[in-house]
């Protein structure tokens, strides 16, 4: 049942999602009794057509940011720079968006890559030519650190190295990103949030967005023990929110791995549901790091597994009820804006 739009004048940039075509390499998603590749292969491809038909259902969602996903790497290139044709890609997109033809959206108008960091020095070569590809679009990078001991949990395309973030490789590869004003998105799991404290300790001047709140885990071995973990995962929150270079994206608890909700996919369950469920995580993301650096992130289509795109934003709305209108432009598109360099998208 489609719900009435909630504030649809408040201006969003949504900071997080992904656009790709599965079809091909679906072979690479034959775990169909895993619900997090399961949920994926439900969306096989998420195209700008799609994003346009969500960001367009009555919200009011004038830009995006891309976020990396392994989509359209560049056939024939040398390894380290066959994500390349995934920034070739999304520009097109960009540029197509900012015709204007498709009306006030500007469909990824920051777009976040990804270098393998395992170069060390050398992925300082990979960062400029992505930065190149990107025509002045290119923000910064995501290398997933997810990991965890129970294979189970993420699923055998998805498995980091255990204690990626502390790599002496890594973080020369890091340190690439800090002349050069690129920002980190990291995808950690809920038991290695600690990690990215060291890392955001080690390099103040580079900018972190933790994503997913951290993702919260009640999936595989973990499966029935969220309130159990809610105190661990809320002190790692709150004492990665004292580095001042983090933010934190809110949202991403629709998919399978948090189990919120459990039912999945497109749960058919209501706004006000899921903003009773996302509650305790989400204000506590906000407690900690306020709403200037804080920002909610659609994940699409990812998080398709739990809500529509509308009632998503909805959610977050209701979330999001008890701010005021400074908090609310902060949370909707403020922090997205300034934290990704797109706040001509603002006015």
């Amino acid at each position: 049942m489609r719900e009435e739009i909630l504030e649809p004048d408040l201006a969003i940039i949504d900071p997080h999602h992904h656009l790709w075509d599965l079809r091909p390499l679906m072979g690479a998603f034959a775990e169909p009794h895993h619900p997090f590749i399961a949920a994926i292969a439900r969306t096989p491809y998420y195209t700008f057509d799609q994003l346009l038909a969500d960001a367009q259902a009555g919200h009011r969602v004038v830009g995006t940011i891309f976020m990396e996903c392994g989509a359209f790497y560049r056939a024939g290139a040398p390894d380290d720079l066959k994500s390349v044709g995934e920034v070739e890609f999304v520009g097109g997109v960009a540029a197509q968006s900012a015709s204007g033809l498709y009306g006030e959206l500007r469909a990824c108008a920051g777009i976040v890559g990804h270098a393998d960091l395992l170069l060390g020095e050398r992925a300082g070569i990979v960062l400029d030519t992505l930065s190149a590809a990107g025509n002045g679009r290119f923000r910064g990078i995501r290398h997933s650190a997810a990991w965890d001991a129970d294979p189970e949990v993420l699923g055998a395309p998805f498995h980091a190295a255990k204690g990626l973030l502390a790599d002496k490789m890594f973080r020369e590869g890091f340190a690439q990103l800090t002349p050069r004003k690129m920002s980190f998105d990291a995808w950690v799991l809920e038991p290695q949030i600690p990690e990215v404290t060291a890392l955001a300790r080690a390099f103040p001047d580079t900018q972190i967005v933790l994503d997913h709140c951290g993702t919260p885990l009640n999936i595989a071995s973990y499966a029935g023990t969220l309130g159990e973990h809610f105190t661990r995962w809320r002190t790692a929150i709150f004492d990665l929110a004292t580095c001042p270079n983090v933010s934190v994206k809110l949202g991403g608890l629709a998919m399978a791995f948090c189990g919120l909700p459990a039912e999945g996919p497109e749960a058919g369950l209501s706004s006000e549901a899921l903003a009773a469920l996302w509650k305790p995580y989400i204000d506590t993301c906000i407690d900690a790091f306020g709403a200037d650096r804080a920002m909610f992130e659609s994940n699409y289509p990812v998080d398709k597994w739990g809500a529509s795109y509308a009632t998503l934003w909805n959610a977050f709305k209701r979330l999001a009820s008890g701010a005021s209108g400074d908090e609310k432009r902060a949370l909707f598109a403020g922090t997205a804006a300034r934290v990704y360099g797109v706040e001509a998208l603002l006015g």
